[in-house]
């Protein structure tokens, strides 16, 4: 029977409502869908604060990834991710970059873009400057939309004016540049932005469309770099192979789509468990790996005079300590507290770190016994428990699964069946 998905006044429902709704449209037996709805009462008020339509939570597996010292202060790194390998290698590659003094971090001022879109002005070159001469003006009234930022030394700071074509039309658009102290951001520059939209109107002589942030946070750049200790990682050969893979991704496209990805499963597990945007933060990052024209590593490494990996990387890190989920979420005000960080510029720097890290672990991998080995017998536990075992079995299937080289859910349904018979 098909699903009918037209439910007025589905939003008014409590969570509850909501699902048995769901159960009854679906024609799905509740039992198969069950753990669609939370067991936890109090994370489900939560949730249906923080979404709509909220019928129950999903629970990401959250570790901690150990190692970490950042510019001379240990830290204990909460990660929420559902893959496995990946704190571990964080966390490994960690303890190697220990050994010549850890990560070293440096970022810029927290400075957020808001785009304000014109449309049909007449004179486009001459609406530009007039916009800049009455920049006082409209810095005046957009640190009037947030006072309390002001007050934090945060606030509208400056615009720039820019002509972009666009298939047959020409729009000025005028960036806000803010900056937005411990926030991530995107409510204050928006609503500054919705302010301006009449005066930019009036002043270029056209119409204003869109005013929204950018996720494009190049203003706003966290950097780290690390030294390896050439041994620690296995040695020469595998410092090479791990230049060679950079090289590889900084080539090739293909090849760069991957490495980059091996780099946000350590960013966007840290900026998940605290709280933060990860879609915001996953599009800054890959639009900076593309800003030269063509998309490219966001990593880098090189060999020192003794021998050793070097691994720098820059990208933007748009996160926050106020506000959004952060704020919200019990399990990101936890990660956060655990963490210990003072601004939103320490935990960017922290987030770039393990990212490196994560990218150092992902690379060494793949020049020495190659990436399979590794995640896969970390996955044997995954694949175990999917196939049934209890606690006091997966040990047992797990080591079989790897004696035997085959991680896969037949081998370990018969690896099982097999155990239990032999009882």
């Amino acid at each position: 029977m098909p699903v009918n998905s037209r439910v007025p006044g589905f939003y008014k429902l409590s969570p509850s409502e909501r699902f048995q709704t769901i159960v009854r449209l679906s024609d799905l037996p509740e039992h198969e869908i069950a753990n669609l709805a939370s067991a936890d009462a109090d994370m489900l008020m939560i949730a249906d604060r923080m979404i709509e339509n909220a019928v129950g939570t999903l629970s990401v597996p959250l570790g901690i990834a150990a190692n970490f010292t950042i510019n001379g202060r240990d830290y204990l790194i909460p990660m929420a991710t559902e893959e496995p390998s990946v704190v571990a290698a964080a966390s490994n590659m960690a303890s190697v970059a220990r050994i010549h003094g850890g990560f070293h971090t440096s970022s810029d001022q927290p400075i957020m873009i808001s785009q304000i879109q014109l449309v049909g002005a007449k004179d486009p070159q001459a609406a530009r400057l007039r916009l800049y001469e009455h920049r006082r003006d409209l810095l005046d009234l957009a640190n009037e939309q947030d006072p309390l930022l002001v007050k934090l030394g945060g606030g509208a700071k400056d615009i720039e004016v820019r002509i972009v074509e666009a298939m047959d039309k020409t729009y000025v658009v005028l960036h806000l540049i803010v900056d937005v102290r411990d926030a991530m951001g995107a409510n204050a520059v928006n609503t500054m932005a919705e302010a301006l939209a009449p005066l930019v109107s009036e002043i270029g002589g056209g119409r204003v469309r869109l005013r929204i942030l950018s996720n494009k946070a190049d203003l706003r750049l966290a950097r780290v770099r690390a030294i390896y200790d050439a041994e620690a990682l296995g040695g020469p050969d595998v410092v090479d192979g791990i230049i060679d893979a950079y090289a590889f991704a900084a080539a090739d496209p293909y090849r760069a789509a991957t490495h980059n990805k091996g780099i946000m499963n350590g960013i966007t597990a840290v900026v998940l468990a605290t709280g933060n945007d990860t879609r915001a933060v996953e599009a800054g990052a890959h639009s900076h790996a593309a800003a030269a024209g063509r998309y490219t590593s966001l990593s880098h490494y090189e060999k020192n005079e003794a021998g050793n990996l070097v691994a720098t990387m820059e990208v933007p890190m748009a996160v926050g300590l106020v506000g959004g989920a952060t704020k919200t979420h019990p399990v990101a005000q936890a990660a956060v507290k655990l963490l210990g960080v003072k601004s939103a510029q320490e935990l960017a720097e922290v987030i770039v770190a393990v990212g490196l890290s994560q990218n150092t672990g992902a690379l060494r991998a793949l020049a020495a016994e190659g990436i399979q080995k590794g995640h896969m017998s970390l996955h044997a536990r995954n694949i175990a428990v999917a196939a049934g075992a209890t606690a006091n079995e997966i040990e047992d299937v797990v080591s079989r699964l790897r004696r035997e080289g085959h991680v896969r859910m037949d081998k370990a349904e018969a690896i099982l069946a097999e155990l239990r018979q032999s009882r």
